[in-house]
C-alpha cells in the first residue's frame, strides 16, 4: 500500500468503440454528436432544455418560462406549462402507431408471463384511476405502494400520475416500522400492497407488514388498503378498510381523462434510506422529472423503436421509477419487469430470460 492510500496496479487504457453500423443508427452517433449536444447545453441551457421539452413532451398548455429563479434558492421549471406524465407515457402512444405494441412484458419467478400493450395498459390504468377516485382520492392526495415486482405496481403509479395524486413507493423488503414512518410523514391516504410476491423460490408476504404498520391507529391518515392477489397466501382483511384489487376493478369504466397538471405539481415522493438519520422525503415534480427520465433513458440506453429493454432494479428505488416505468414508457419502449432474483437453484435465470424474450438492452448492477 502506497503512503497516500491504495495504489492501483491496473492501468487500463484500451478503448472499445462500437461498430460503425451501431454508431450510424444511434441517437447520439459518436463523440462529435455528443460534444455538439453538450456545447449547445452549455452555451444556452434554457434554450436547450426548452427546445427538448417542447419536442419530447406533450403539453396541454405551453410553458412561458423555462427556468424561474424568482423564488431563489428554489427553482421552478417550465413555468405556466400544463402536462400529465401518465398522458405522456400512455395516451400519446395510442395515436402514434404504438397502441398494439407491447408496453410491459412481465415474467413472474415461477415462469408465468403477462404482456400488456399500450392499449391494454391504458385501459387498466384508467380503470384503476377510477377505483382510486371512487375511494375519494384526488389531486394532491398521497398514495403509498408497498408491493412486489408486479405489473400492478406500474399500473398504480401511472393511475396516481393520471389523477395528480403523488405516490410514495416503499420497497417491499423494508420493515413494518420503516413503512409506518413513511406513511406518517407523508400522510398517506391509501396504501396499495399485495398478499406477497415470489422471490428466490419462496412466497414472500407483504400485507402482514402493512397490518403491523397500521396497528392501533398509528397512521390515522390511511383510510383504505388495496391488496393485489398474487401468491394466494392467506391474509387477514380488515372490514371497511381493506379491499381486493381484482374486486375493486371489476366492471369499472375504462374512461378516465388525465388531469391537467402544473409543471411543478408533485409527481411522487421517494424517501432516502435513512442511513444518516431519519429518512427524508424527496419530492419529484411533474415536468422536470418527466423530461429528465425521458431523455436520460433515450440517450444512455440508446433506445430504438424495436428494442426490448430490461432494467433489473425494483420499482421501490429511483432507478426503478425512472428506468422501468416512466423513462421507457414515455419513450414508447417495451419494458421488461421480472419478479424474482438470481438464486443458487437457477443461476442462469437472467440469461435465460434474455434469450427467451429476445431482450436487446440489459441494464443491471
Amino acid at each position: 500500500m502506497a503512503a497516500a492510500g491504495i495504489e492501483s496496479f491496473l492501468h487500463e487504457e484500451r478503448c472499445f468503440a462500437p461498430p460503425a453500423e451501431v454508431q450510424q443508427q444511434a441517437r447520439i452517433g459518436g463523440m462529435a454528436a455528443y460534444t455538439a449536444l453538450a456545447e449547445e447545453a452549455q452555451r444556452d441551457p434554457e434554450g436547450f432544455w426548452g427546445r427538448l421539452a417542447r419536442q419530447e413532451l406533450h403539453w396541454f398548455e405551453p410553458f412561458q418560462q423555462v427556468l424561474d429563479w424568482s423564488a431563489a434558492p428554489m427553482a421552478r421549471w417550465f413555468s405556466g406549462g400544463r402536462t400529465n406524465v401518465s398522458f405522456n407515457c400512455l395516451d400519446r402512444h395510442l395515436t402514434n402507431g404504438r397502441a398494439e405494441k407491447t408496453a410491459i412484458l412481465w415474467e413472474g419467478e415461477p415462469g408465468d408471463v403477462r404482456r400488456l400493450t399500450y392499449r391494454d395498459l391504458h385501459r387498466q390504468v384508467c380503470r384503476f384511476a377510477n377505483v382510486l377516485k371512487g375511494l375519494g382520492v384526488g389531486k394532491g392526495d398521497l398514495v403509498a405502494l408497498y408491493m412486489p415486482m408486479a405489473p400492478e405496481a406500474a399500473i398504480a403509479m401511472l393511475a396516481c400520475a393520471r389523477l395528480g395524486a403523488p405516490h410514495s413507493i416503499v420497497f417491499g423488503g423494508f420493515s413494518a416500522e420503516a413503512l409506518r414512518d413513511r406513511l406518517i410523514d407523508g400522510q398517506a391516504r391509501v396504501v396499495i400492497t399485495a398478499d406477497g410476491g415470489f422471490r428466490k423460490d419462496k412466497a414472500v408476504p407483504n400485507n402482514p407488514a402493512v397490518d403491523e404498520a397500521l396497528t392501533d391507529g398509528a397512521c390515522p391518515s390511511v383510510q383504505d388498503v388495496i391488496v393485489v392477489r398474487r401468491t394466494e397466501t392467506p391474509v387477514t382483511m380488515t372490514p371497511g378498510r381493506d379491499h381486493w384489487w381484482h374486486e375493486l376493478v371489476e366492471g369499472v369504466s375504462e374512461d378516465c381523462p388525465a388531469e391537467t397538471m402544473d409543471s411543478e405539481d408533485r409527481l411522487f415522493i421517494l424517501y432516502t434510506s435513512g442511513s444518516t438519520g431519519k429518512p427524508k422525503g424527496v419530492v419529484h415534480t411533474t415536468a422536470g422529472y418527466n423530461l429528465w427520465a425521458h431523455l436520460t433513458c433515450q440517450w444512455v440506453f440508446d433506445l430504438q423503436e424495436n428494442d426490448v429493454y430490461w432494467c433489473t432494479a425494483d420499482v421501490g428505488w429511483i432507478t426503478g421509477h425512472s428506468y422501468i416505468v416512466y423513462g421507457p414508457l414515455s419513450n414508447g419502449a417495451t419494458t421488461v419487469m421480472y419478479e424474482g432474483a438470481p438464486r443458487p437453484a437457477k443461476p442462469g435465470a437472467f440469461w435465460e430470460l434474455i434469450e427467451k424474450h429476445r431482450i436487446t438492452v440489459f441494464y443491471t448492477a
